[in-house]
């Protein structure tokens, strides 16, 4: 394998903070991730296996081995009367597979399109978006366990998948790589669109309700709401929309008539933390490099040279202005590395 030493990780992060690590490689195969692994630099050094780099805040440099998953490829593994499985390399980028799995007829996925990073990330985080969780597409995780160097395959059973959670969270986080992941996707149209902004931005399209017009109004809101990363630093939302009880939620409403929520069981509620930080008013709000996007409060940003330090100060600031607010506790997404 070859290393690569004081490799710049700018442009591997999506919040394009500007840090460094002591070593970098690429693995693009199962085999390759083995040798990695037998390897001085891996063993000598403490590392971090990066996809997409759409979900980290390093708040500074790595002094470590950063290895970048880059394992490609989508394979029809078995075809059934009314859905299609697939095993996707970890490495392929997640609004590409998106596209790419509605153009080749089927259905799921359509209401996570854009959503930045790749296939292999979509586990660890239990991606979702407009009422949808890539928890019910997944059939299995595969990888490579970092300390046995052996392969294993997780059913969906045993990640552990909760609310932009799972396993890889906790148990297996930084021991294992994701190499596939195996997705069962629908044949016929599952048409969610139980989030009202996908029903009032077709209309507007004037468009059918289909799996392309969810997408291309899915695309269409994000696009509006959400800045791009490669125009200005972001990981998309940086906060988790927090659960509370429902009777919590009943009792806030009474004060702030207003407040966003959506009720997820019997007893529990989420709650738009985008509006709850919004109403504290730190929308559009800038301290230096770091500050929250004029059009969504949910995502912190960086104007250009913002330090992973910066960053996190001013997130610290929104939650406690949020508690002091509300009573409720936001918490990050970002897998924070420091």
């Amino acid at each position: 394998m070859d290393f690569e030493k004081n490799i710049s990780l700018r442009k591997l992060n999506t919040f394009g903070i500007n840090v460094k690590c002591k070593f970098y490689c690429k693995v693009q195969s199962e085999k390759e991730m083995v040798s990695v692994i037998n390897s001085e630099e891996y063993n000598n050094n403490s590392h971090l296996i990066l996809s997409g780099g759409s979900n980290v805040l390093f708040l500074k440099d790595y002094e470590g081995l950063i290895i970048q998953n880059e394992i490609k490829g989508k394979q029809i593994i078995e075809e059934k009367s009314e859905s299609t499985i697939l095993r996707v390399g970890a490495g392929e980028n997640w609004h590409q597979f998106v596209l790419w799995s509605i153009k080749n007829g089927l259905s799921g996925l359509e209401n996570m399109a854009l959503i930045p990073g790749n296939v292999g990330s979509s586990p660890m985080q239990n991606i979702g978006a407009y009422g949808v969780e890539v928890k019910d597409f997944i059939v299995s995780v595969e990888g490579v366990n970092l300390d046995t160097k052996e392969a294993f395959i997780l059913k969906n059973s045993e990640c552990n998948f909760e609310y932009r959670d799972s396993i890889f969270k906790h148990e297996l986080k930084e021991k294992v790589m994701i190499t596939h992941v195996n997705f069962e996707l629908s044949k016929s149209p599952i048409n969610n669109t139980k989030y009202g902004a996908i029903k009032e931005e077709i209309r507007s399209l004037g468009l059918p309700v289909s799996t392309e017009s969810i997408c291309k109004a899915v695309i269409n809101i994000r696009t509006r709401k959400l800045p791009n990363p490669e125009v200005i630093g972001n990981i998309g939302s940086f906060f988790k929309n927090p659960v509370i009880s429902t009777s919590e939620f009943l009792k806030t409403q009474k004060q702030y008539s207003e407040i966003v929520g959506y009720k997820v069981s019997e007893t529990e509620t989420k709650v738009a933390a985008g509006w709850l930080i919004d109403q504290c008013g730190w929308k559009g709000y800038r301290k230096g490099d770091a500050g929250v996007h004029k059009n969504q409060a949910l995502v912190l940003v960086n104007h250009g040279n913002a330090t992973g330090e910066e960053i996190i100060s001013l997130s610290k600031e929104i939650q406690r202005s949020v508690k002091n607010k509300f009573e409720i506790d936001i918490h990050p997404e970002v897998n924070i590395i420091g």
